[in-house]
């Protein structure tokens, strides 16, 4: 989430982070993150066992 935060910071408004993790807590806590710094998620699914991947966009 660390790093996440610290990439969006660079991205103009309007563009997208994708974020691959591994981590079930992230599953919660990286949407919220978004959600209360007025970022939207754009795309979020599960790609395995233990595998998911979100798309948030810059606001």
């Amino acid at each position: 989430l660390i790093e996440a935060k610290d990439v969006i910071d660079t991205l103009d408004v309007g563009e997208e982070l994708v974020i691959d993790f591994d981590c079930t807590q992230g599953t919660e806590t990286i949407p919220r993150w978004a959600a209360d710094n007025g970022h939207e998620v754009t795309d979020f699914r599960q790609t395995g066992d233990a595998g998911w991947q979100i798309a948030i966009r810059k606001n």
